[in-house]
This record gives structure tokens, C-alpha cells and sequence, in this order.
């Protein structure tokens, strides 16, 4: 009965209008008057409370550190060694980008900035040389969606706060889940880009390779500083935060010199403006998740996935079949927010690892931004590739079926994830 009342209010009031965040301190308080606990002192505690978590500043540095990247220069060097590489093969494009998005998503942790970046770049590139252009966004979105995935990830630290599993061990997990989605989308593309008959790129010659190598070598560094630092203990998440960002700002006002003074105050603002929507999203979320924990409704949902809780593989298909259907609905934050203190208890139980878990979580949540009617980087790439939205739903179908297949693969054999993960640590 209860979760019945807090998912009717949520849902309610979203499909009303109102902000994610509002809906979720509204289906709180419901809750609250439901138990007669209502106390507006409680209520305004448990938010600053929940934003009050010191992993929880990594958040606002990796947004800084992608915002210096893209107005830096370091994004449009790793799309240009990619190019520089694949571009004069058939098909070529696609599969720099799919390279570069593997390539941004180890600076990166959004899906929505690195998605706008490898558009912005090579959509034009693809509509000149006579690509399909819807396919060739539906492939940037596609991409764009592995960011969350590789380390660093915003996902991750929200994920890791919220369900108490460790951050670091998320970030190293991550890798070989995000390099399997690239190799699916290349896959995918090949299927899909075997008849094109669009323009090859003249071939680079060496010297051009070396120098767009070059180029791209200051930004190849910072995942290998950031998972490096991670790995042998010389710095925290929160830390290798503050690290990437002021590396992106340092490369791109003094080396590449792309990124000026007078830039500055407008990458800091939309840095800012995105890390206060996600961290009032997080004090929300930290409200409504207290309720649910005074409300019990883990144990609702615990009793819902009683008969799959005797195999674990079984448990995790459940679970990932219900995220899938709440992704298409919710955007990738919310998500996470709401159903990490449901689940958790579940997963526990069940006596699945919360690392690999969160891993797979994050991964769908991920998806989740593929699939309309919410599908926020889909909208994104609608924005910069000028294209409507019923075309590039169909371009990205087969490679979110290829995204679906790497997930439910990894459900199967959790092994591809907890046996690096094992020598990593």
C-alpha cells in the first residue's frame, strides 16, 4: 500500500509538470502525513544532510573538468586522432566515433556532454560525406550513453553515496563493461554501415597520425591519472575530481592555449548550473529515500522479488528488466536516486556483489537515456544534428539493441565484470 501511494504521487506529479526534484520532496512528504510523521524540521534537515557528503563533491569538479575539456580543445584532439586513424576506411566515421567516445568517456563522466561534443564534431563531417545522418546520430547518442559507464562517472559517485559501495571500486569495474559497449557499437555499425555509400576520407599519411597523436596525448593522460591514482591508492574519487579538473584547465589555457581568461567565468557558470540541478536532485532524493527506509518499502519490494531471490542471475534479470522499464520514464539521475535504497536490500540478500551491480545499474540507467519518451541525449543530439526526433529513434534502434545484448550478457556471466575487477583491486 505504501509503495503503491509514493509511486502514484511520484508519477503523478511528473506527469503533471512538476520537476523531478519537487515530485520526489512531495512524494515525501505524502509519506510523512501518510505515517503521521510530518515535521518540516526533519524534512529540511534530511536534505542538507543528504547533499552534505564529501564523495559528493567529486561531482561538481568532474563537471568542471568535462566543461574545460570541450572548451579547452582536449574533446575535438581525441576526435581528431580517431579520425586521423579510421576515417579513411568504409564507414570510417562511425567508427571514430565510436573511438572517440570511448576516448571522452575516460575524461568525461556525462553522457549528454560527450554525446553533444562527438556531434557537434562529426555530424557535420558525415552529412558532407553522404552519410545516413539519422543513423549517424543515433550512433552519437549511442556512444554518448558510455560515458557513464567508463571512469570517471558522475553515476558512479551518485550510486556509490547513496547505496554505500565503494567508489573506487565502481570507477575500476567500470572499464571493461564501457570497452565492451564501444566493441558492441562497432559491431552494430559495421551491420549498419556495410551498404552506405558515403565518401572515404583520404587516407592519413604517418606523419599526420603521429602529429594528431601528439596532439591527443595530454588528454589520453588523464584517465590513466585518474584510474592509476585510484588503483594504487594515491588519491581518493573526490580527489582525482580536483585533479581532472584543474589538469583539463591547466592543458587547456596553458598548453593547447584554447581556453582563455575571458572564457573562464561562462565554462565555471554552466559548470555550476548543471552541478546545483544535480546536487538538488540529491538532497530531494536523500528526503525521499529516508522516507522509504521509514516506510519500509524495501520490504515491499523484497517480497515482490521473493521468487527469484533462490538465483542470483535470475534476481539480477528481474531487476534489470524493471530498470529498463523505469528508464524509459525517469532520466538517469532520478533513477538512480530512487531506486538505489529500494534495491539495495534486495541485492544484498540475494547475496549478489553490489560493486558488480551497481555497475550493471548504472549501465541500464544509462540506456535508460536512449529510449524515448524521456531520452535525454536523444534530444541532445536532435538539438545539434538539426534532425527530427522519429528519424533518430529509428537510427539508434539497432544500437540500443546492441547496448541491451552487452547487458544482459553480463547478467549471464558476471564473471566479465568481477574477474578484472578481482586483479584490480
Amino acid at each position: 500500500m505504501t509503495l503503491l501511494l509514493f509511486s502514484a504521487v511520484l508519477l503523478g506529479a511528473m506527469f503533471l509538470g512538476l520537476p523531478i526534484a519537487f515530485a520526489l520532496i512531495l512524494s515525501s512528504i505524502i509519506l510523512m502525513l501518510q505515517l503521521d510523521a510530518f515535521d518540516p524540521q526533519a524534512l529540511a534537515l534530511q536534505m542538507i544532510n543528504g547533499a552534505d557528503s564529501f564523495a559528493l563533491l567529486a561531482v561538481p569538479f568532474f563537471i568542471l573538468a568535462g566543461e574545460a575539456m570541450t572548451a579547452g580543445g582536449l574533446s575535438r584532439r581525441l576526435v581528431g586522432l580517431g579520425t586521423s586513424l579510421l576515417g579513411h576506411v568504409r564507414g570510417g566515421l562511425g567508427y571514430v566515433a565510436v573511438v572517440a567516445a570511448i576516448f571522452l568517456a575516460s575524461v568525461s563522466g556525462s553522457a549528454v556532454a560527450d554525446t553533444a561534443a562527438l556531434a557537434a564534431v562529426l555530424i557535420p563531417m558525415m552529412r558532407d560525406a553522404g552519410y545516413n545522418v539519422p543513423r549517424a546520430s543515433g550512433l552519437m547518442a549511442a556512444g554518448g550513453i558510455i560515458a557513464p559507464v567508463i571512469p570517471p562517472s558522475i553515476g558512479y559517485i551518485v550510486f556509490g553515496v547513496a547505496g554505500n559501495v565503494s567508489i573506487t571500486a565502481l570507477f575500476l569495474a567500470g572499464i571493461v563493461p564501457g570497452i565492451l559497449m564501444g566493441l558492441a557499437l562497432a559491431v552494430a555499425w559495421w551491420f549498419c554501415a556495410r551498404h552506405e555509400a558515403a565518401a572515404l576520407l583520404p587516407r592519413a599519411s604517418w606523419p599526420e597520425r603521429s602529429k594528431a597523436l601528439r596532439d591527443a596525448l595530454l588528454a589520453l593522460a588523464l584517465p590513466l591519472i585518474i584510474v592509476g591514482g585510484l588503483r594504487f591508492g594515491l588519491f581518493t574519487p573526490t580527489e582525482a575530481a580536483v585533479v581532472a579538473a584543474v589538469y583539463a584547465l591547466f592543458v587547456g589555457m596553458a598548453v593547447y592555449r584554447e581556453l582563455h581568461w575571458r572564457d573562464l567565468p561562462q565554462v565555471l557558470v554552466s559548470a555550476v548550473r548543471t552541478s546545483s540541478a544535480v546536487m538538488f536532485l540529491v538532497a530531494a532524493a536523500s528526503l525521499s529515500g529516508y522516507m522509504i527506509t521509514i516506510a519500509d518499502i524495501p520490504s515491499e519490494v523484497q517480497g515482490l522479488l521473493e521468487p527469484f531471490s533462490g538465483d542470483p542471475r535470475l534476481m539480477m534479470l528481474a531487476i534489470m528488466v524493471l530498470v529498463v522499464i523505469v528508464g524509459t520514464a525517469l532520466d538517469f539521475v532520478p533513477t538512480i536516486l530512487i531506486l538505489t535504497p529500494v534495491l539495495m536490500p534486495s541485492v544484498r540478500a540475494a547475496g549478489i556483489d553490489p560493486v558488480y551491480f551497481g555497475v550493471l545499474f548504472i549501465m541500464n540507467n544509462a540506456i535508460g537515456l536512449l529510449t524515448p519518451p524521456v531520452g535525454s541525449v536523444l534530444n541532445v543530439v536532435c538539438a545539434v544534428a538539426k534532425v527530427e526526433m522519429g528519424p533518430v529513434i529509428r537510427g539508434v534502434m539497432p544500437f540500443l539493441i546492441a547496448q541491451l545484448v552487452v547487458l544482459f550478457l553480463l547478467v549471464l556471466m558476471p564473471q566479465i565484470v568481477t574477474g578484472p575487477l578481482a586483479w584490480l583491486r
